[in-house]
């Protein structure tokens, strides 16, 4: 039987515990067991696919095509596992679930309560398909007091009732503030945030206490004593430089050992922690550094393109250089500044994204890194973008454009289903926006000769998407008469998947998002090759 660790928060958000989550679960896997790590999130959205980037951060996307929280997107590059569409629910599909059952007569006419029918079905998720996993790592999103996650943290209680305290484990991450004109620590809050769960038939079996400077022993004992935890179990998580030395830091601290005592489970397997320590010295001592521009107009908040900034991050790794991200406001960037935002660029990047604001400052951008030979990486919606710009500049269409924001262009981008005849497009009407684009993973065959086929050395790769407009096929030939080719094609040979222009040293655009699969100790080959080739844009300048 699975053993299940839960993971709560408490004084304030944002304070780590998917990384915490994602840490010990590599803790764990290198020490030999099978883990799985899911979050359960109480808002009311049925998933985050519509939420505004700059309220949530980015959506991740698992190979079968789900919309998830960016705390998958941790747990992935950790433990190199991957998560699937039963690794992340919310109180708005949890809700919709039950109102469904309700009007097609499941419940017999019974009265709908939040106890027990919520809580069962919060219940139903965090078991369903555990069999042969030896650790379910369930992190409750919030925090403990907001009074919508209470129905997750009643159905966690109920939970370890019944499958037994010895099959299950709580674990509570506060913060532990710094109090540096008084030079004090304060452990109150924890003090507080404990009793709020205790109050709600929860004992935290192990804390870990998130602050800017290591705890004191006599600080310990004051948290073991208020909050009923020995003090081998208060665990200290000091913040780090990279965000890859948490499981070094947890591996110190013996978090996943005491987890293994409370389970009394005795393993005298380590966890190799030398991938970290190699890692951790790449991205803060490399001597080498350069400087990406990524142009986005959710740049303003840190997590809305945190696969991709990550993703840079692990090319630089396999490239043993640092990597220096110049995040411009696509919005806000005007054609007379490009020049002078850009120059010291040794790549530019362009990420996916919605909508017609910002889209003239990417074009510029992609104009300025194609005419002045930068390597330039477009993604998703970049990659459209960059087929825009070329079409407008290279292929004189002057009013080439997508179809998702202007119903009068020339149509190089549209949605599949309005293409007709002659490739013109029909006025969309689209209603229904959750859930109704190209999600998950889709095969892709590589053109022969190609560059991204030597990139790949494979021949056919499958990559996740998350788009719902698409390139016009039709445009193909005009195209790669001028040097832009389609190497990258979908299996029904309808898609364009990848573009690359060969009069440029390293031009890609890809319609896939190639950030959710890479990983620190296993980058993705696109972003080490991207680096790789801004590596050899500096040093031969």
């Amino acid at each position: 039987m699975a053993r299940y660790i839960f993971v709560t928060g408490g004084v304030v958000s944002s304070l780590g515990k998917g990384l915490s989550s994602a840490s010990l679960a590599y803790l764990l896997k290198s020490r030999g067991y099978k883990v799985k790590i899911r979050k359960l999130d109480p808002y009311l959205n049925v998933d985050p696919g519509t939420m505004n980037p700059f309220q949530h951060g980015e959506v991740f996307v698992t190979d079968d095509g789900a919309e998830t929280d960016l705390d998958l997107g941790h747990y992935e590059r950790f433990t190199d596992i991957n998560s699937t569409a039963l690794d992340n629910i919310t109180a708005g599909k949890i809700y919709s679930i039950i109102l469904n059952k309700e009007r097609a007569g499941k419940y017999f006419g019974n009265t709908v309560q939040v106890i027990p029918h919520v809580t069962n079905e919060i219940k139903n998720f965090i078991k369903n398909k555990t069999l042969g996993f030896d650790f379910i790592i369930c992190e409750i999103g919030g925090t403990v007091g907001d009074i919508e996650s209470l129905p997750f943290l009643e159905a966690i209680r109920q939970f370890s009732n019944d499958i037994g305290k010895k099959n299950s484990l709580f674990m509570h991450l506060t913060l532990v503030p710094y109090i540096k004109s008084s030079d004090e620590i304060k452990t109150k809050p924890t003090q507080h945030s404990v009793k709020e769960l205790r109050s709600l038939g929860i004992q935290p079996d192990i804390i870990i206490c998130r602050s800017e400077v290591s705890l004191p022993k006599d600080q310990r004992k004051k948290i073991s004593l208020f909050c009923n935890v020995d003090i081998d179990n208060v665990i200290e998580t000091v913040d780090v430089k990279t965000i890859y030395e948490a499981p070094i830091s947890f591996f110190r601290e013996k978090l996943d050992k005491q987890v293994l005592n409370y389970f009394k489970i005795k393993n005298k397997k380590l966890a190799n922690l030398k991938p970290w320590f190699k890692t951790k010295n790449i991205v803060l001592k490399s001597k080498n550094e350069l400087n990406i521009s990524v142009v986005g107009k959710y740049v303003d908040l840190k997590d809305a393109y945190k696969s991709i900034d990550e993703a840079l991050v692990h090319g630089g790794i396999a490239n043993n250089v640092r990597v220096n991200l110049n995040k411009i406001d696509s919005e806000k960037i005007k054609s007379s500044q490009i020049k002078d935002k850009l120059y010291n660029s040794n790549g530019i990047l362009i990420p996916g994204g919605f909508g017609k604001r910002g889209t003239e400052g990417k074009i510029q951008s992609i104009k300025f890194a194609r005419e002045n030979k930068i390597p330039f990486f477009g993604i998703c919606f970049g990659m459209q973008l960059a087929l825009i710009e070329f079409a407008r500049n290279v292929l004189k269409i002057k009013n080439a454009g997508s179809s998702e924001f202007n119903k009068k262009c020339t149509p190089v981008i549209g949605l599949i289903e309005e293409w007709y005849k002659k490739g013109v497009l029909k006025k969309g009407d689209l209603k229904v926006l959750g859930g109704t684009m190209r999600l998950g993973k889709y095969e892709c065959n590589l053109l022969e000769n190609s560059l991204i086929r030597k990139i790949y050395k494979t021949s056919k790769i499958s990559e996740r998407h998350r788009h719902r407009y698409e390139v016009n096929i039709n445009f193909r030939e005009k195209f790669e008469k001028k040097g832009l080719i389609f190497s990258g094609i979908s299996n029904n040979n309808k898609l364009a998947e990848i573009i690359e222009l060969k009069t440029h040293p390293w031009f890609f655009g890809v319609q896939f998002h190639p950030e959710f699969k890479s990983r620190p100790l296993k980058p993705h080959p696109l972003f080490a090759s991207f680096i790789k080739a801004a590596k050899n844009k500096k040093f031969n300048d």
